[in-house]
């Protein structure tokens, strides 16, 4: 009996921790990472800062969830569908579809988490921004290589510099049809940095029909 109550006191904290954590995260992307505290989030999510404190020890450690948090959501909206598609330009076009889909309709209310974030952790040492640069290391690397693939794989023309190259490009659109889109409130920035991957890819050889969703 003693191990079926301890056992349902866990899923009843583990529950609560994946609501605080869907406020925690959509509250950073918001007011950043620095603004994430026990009491601001005690306050938004209408809980005492006993109970948040309880959840997770601190402020460090609510950061480092909350970044643990949204870097699964991130997965779970775009990289995941995405490998459901053959690697090299098909892959590639859905994750930046999928990207800007993310941002598009608001996942969080302050767009990509980790542009939001990156702002204020871009600089600065510690455990949180080293968790993540850590995260988009892996993102950039990951879009990389899908480029990277498609070169190998024939699917463009692109030596190691244009491998790279393109990789920043795309998401420098990405990341800027984001700022832009939440500075002016206007959907109409996804769409022109969906037509500028578009054509970038094209202009190396990638078929329009492996574009089909940034068309």
């Amino acid at each position: 009996m003693s191990e079926i109550v301890i056992d349902r006191r866990r899923a009843r904290g583990d529950a609560s921790r994946r609501v605080v954590l869907e406020r925690a995260t959509d509250l950073a992307s918001v007011e950043g990472l620095d603004g994430l505290t026990i009491g601001r989030l005690a306050e938004a999510a209408g809980m005492s800062k006993s109970s948040i404190a309880t959840l997770f020890g601190g402020k460090e450690a609510l950061q480092l969830a909350a970044v643990d948090a949204a870097a699964q959501i991130f997965r779970e909206n775009v990289v995941e569908p995405a490998r459901a598609h053959p690697r090299g330009v098909a892959r590639l076009a859905v994750l930046l579809r999928r990207a800007l889909d993310y941002s598009r309709t608001r996942v969080f209310t302050g767009g990509c988490f980790f542009a939001a974030t990156a702002a204020d952790m871009d600089s600065k040492p510690g455990p949180v921004g080293d968790a993540v640069r850590g995260w988009l290391r892996d993102w950039y690397g990951y879009l990389e290589a899908q480029v990277r693939y498609a070169a190998e794989a024939g699917e463009i023309t692109a030596d190691a510099a244009t491998v790279r190259r393109i990789a920043f490009e795309v998401i420098a659109l990405d990341n800027e049809a984001n700022s832009r889109s939440l500075l002016t409130g206007d959907d109409a920035p996804y769409a022109i940095a969906a037509t500028a991957m578009r054509e970038r890819l094209l202009a190396v050889g990638a078929k329009a029909e492996d574009l089909e969703p940034l068309a």
